[in-house]
């Protein structure tokens, strides 16, 4: 662990060095790296602050402290929503257009001079290597979080998650006719809710049921597809085994349908042994179990 972190301090240190963090005119820019993102992350259609401060994990004081330095400057203009004066946004003006037109340009000049002193062969081996870097550090993001299913991240995920099934099932798919027709099992001490929030968006769910002397049972398992790949559906079914193990569940069950390769996959590289038929689940063609660890 040790060299691990030794290896990651001395990426981060490189990596600041070669995109010009250090630089107080980030990209020979007016600005420095932190008014520069925040200007980059307003974007062309304007986003609300609380939005901002969650997309880049910043502390409300120090945001406001770059967007009033950036409004000062004339390249953001501040609003207050009209119907909750606690919605708050920032859009760019005219001159703030231009400079993040011109901060665009020169991102990709920065990029082109990481690319340009190397060959065709190290090309690719930089920009794989750089993917594979982003999308780690990017499911280190995901945060898991037990709610009530009737919060809105809940029902936003288990309506993404009915209208997939919807166009993926031969038959499509009506949840009141599953076995878990509403949301009242998923609540505590009969069940619970787990929702995945990439930078505080929803991007996965997923249920348990917790019957007094029964197996667990998993439902509502869902990962949206910008996260898949991340390693969120694995996460998730991680955290409902723990759950249903401290709840004294020993074993723990999951039925799913046959054109959900991707999750079939998944339960059977985690460990689970498909079985005989323990419900009379509509949708489903696999019934399987695991042994949980005490």
């Amino acid at each position: 662990m040790d060299e691990a972190v030794r290896r990651i301090r001395s990426f981060n240190r490189l990596v600041t060095e070669r995109v010009g963090a250090l630089d107080d005119r980030y990209l020979a820019g007016r600005r420095p790296l932190g008014e520069a993102r925040v200007l980059w992350e307003i974007g062309e259609t304007g986003a609300e602050v609380r939005r901002l401060r969650e997309r880049l994990g910043l502390d409300s004081g120090y945001l406001s402290r770059l967007l009033r330095s950036l409004e000062a400057d004339g390249v953001v203009r501040l609003s207050t929503a009209a119907a909750d004066a606690r919605v708050r946004t920032a859009e760019l003006t005219r001159a703030g257009r231009t400079e993040r037109r011109r901060m665009d340009g020169r991102s990709d000049d920065l990029a082109r001079s990481l690319l340009d002193p190397l060959n065709e062969s190290q090309r690719r081996r930089l920009v794989d290597a750089m993917s594979e870097v982003e999308a780690l550090l990017t499911a280190g993001l995901v945060e898991i979080d037990e709610v009530d299913p009737s919060h809105t991240d809940a029902r936003s995920c288990l309506a993404e998650y009915f209208a997939e099934l919807g166009t993926r099932f031969d038959t499509g798919f009506d949840p009141t006719l599953s076995t878990a027709p509403t949301v009242d099992e998923f609540r505590r001490p009969a069940g619970l809710f787990l929702v995945a929030r990439l930078r505080s968006e929803p991007v996965g769910c997923a249920a348990l049921k917790l019957p007094l002397e029964r197996p667990s049972e998993i439902k509502r398992m869902w990962v949206a597809r910008s996260a898949r790949g991340l390693g969120v559906g694995r996460r998730l079914l991680g955290v409902l085994e723990r759950c249903a193990a401290d709840a004294g569940a020993r074993t723990i069950r999951l039925e799913t349908n046959q054109t959900l390769t991707e999750a079939i996959s998944l339960y059977r590289s985690a460990g689970y042994r498909e079985v005989d038929p323990f419900n009379d689940e509509l949708y489903a063609h696999h019934w399987f179990e695991k042994d949980l660890a005490r």
